[in-house]
């Protein structure tokens, strides 16, 4: 594993944890979409960078 994936990992973690935060406080939608996204980039990039598959 290198370290850009274990980077893009772990802040897609930490921004799927914020998607949380922000629901349980009742965030405006908009917000809690565009860190969703972030989150979804974020953790694919992060998995497709590993090489599992090579």
């Amino acid at each position: 594993m290198n370290g850009l994936s274990t980077v893009l990992i772990v802040v897609g973690l930490f921004l799927l944890g914020g998607v949380y935060s922000f629901v349980k406080q009742h965030m405006p939608k908009g917000l809690i979409v565009l860190v969703s996204i972030g989150a979804a980039m974020c953790l694919a990039a992060g998995v497709l960078r590993l090489d599992v598959w090579s």
